[in-house]
């Protein structure tokens, strides 16, 4: 009975959640209108669908950002899991404090600082402005996010599961990849989610460290939105959107996967997919960004 809300509180709820989503529903709503404003719907049609998908030039953009979004995540989740686990091993508690107020710095800090220190890095590095640089941008910022998510895991697993492997003769490499990734599995997925998302979503930092002729989808966005409004953008918008929340299910479907047959079984399975899944690909499109 205590668990239960008050008609104030589900009223509250409500219009929390009519203010957060009521704008996204009006950007969708009017990506449909064959009127070409957001003012008046004058009948649905999807023309500015079929611009989007006619341009070319915003079909490089698309792919920039998902290449990004899924190299920045897959790289940020590898080194979040290595950096977790480091900090997971530490003695001291002075010592693994300081690392975590480290690690936090970029989670805290704003955007703009952010990117502007990020700018300031790769000019006077020498790095050319575009690709890699925004990759090594949202890699930064996305490790933490990944750390911060795979450490509770790690600190509920009791030591005395590692020390049974040990004692029954296992190796450390059969202690990581049997006993410690497994368990932390959830945590790994969601820290993967996580920075892909905050990477497809980034703006700012993007913003700062891309470099003529490179862009993705929020700097786009931006840049249409600066020459004045066009239902191009309500329609970009909302293939974000659907992409974000995509991912949201996806990942859903993962963490109940993972509850209902377990931790060893689907990390196997989505290990092979990942391991089977060609680079080849990936390195003829970075090949093709020098």
């Amino acid at each position: 009975m205590g668990n239960k809300l008050s008609p104030i509180s589900k009223a509250f709820l409500v219009l929390i959640f009519l203010i957060l989503y009521a704008p996204i529903f009006f950007l969708v709503f009017y990506s449909f209108n064959s009127g070409g404003t957001m003012y008046d719907f004058k009948g649905f049609t999807m023309e500015w669908y079929k611009e989007l998908f006619q341009d070319t030039r915003l079909l490089i953009i698309v792919l920039n950002t998902l290449v990004i979004a899924l190299l920045s995540a897959l790289i940020a989740t590898i080194i979040g899991v290595i950096g977790a686990i480091g900090i997971r091993s530490f003695t001291s508690s002075k010592a693994k404090n300081t690392v975590l107020s480290l690690n936090n710095v970029l989670i805290v800090s704003p955007d703009v600082i952010i990117g502007a220190s990020f700018l300031i890095l790769f000019t006077m590095a020498g790095i050319k402005l575009g690709f890699y640089s925004v990759l090594l941008s949202h890699i930064a910022f996305s490790i933490p996010i990944v750390v911060l998510l795979v450490l509770p895991k790690l600190q509920e697993m009791s030591p005395t599961l590692i020390d049974a492997a040990r004692d029954l003769g296992a190796s450390r490499w059969d202690v990581l990849t049997k006993v410690i990734l497994p368990y932390i599995l959830p945590g790994i997925f969601a820290g993967f989610f996580m920075a892909l998302t905050y990477s497809l979503d980034d703006f700012a930092v993007t913003f700062f460290v891309t470099g003529n002729g490179f862009s993705t989808l929020s700097v786009e966005i931006y840049s249409l939105a600066r020459r004045g409004i066009s239902l191009n953008i309500n329609a970009l918008s909302t293939l974000l959107f659907v992409v974000t929340l995509l991912l949201v299910v996806v990942y859903y479907f993962i963490t109940q996967r993972v509850r209902q047959t377990g931790m060893g079984e689907t990390m196997k399975r989505l290990l092979q997919m990942f391991c089977s899944f060609p680079s080849y690909p990936l390195c003829c499109y970075m090949r093709f960004q020098d």
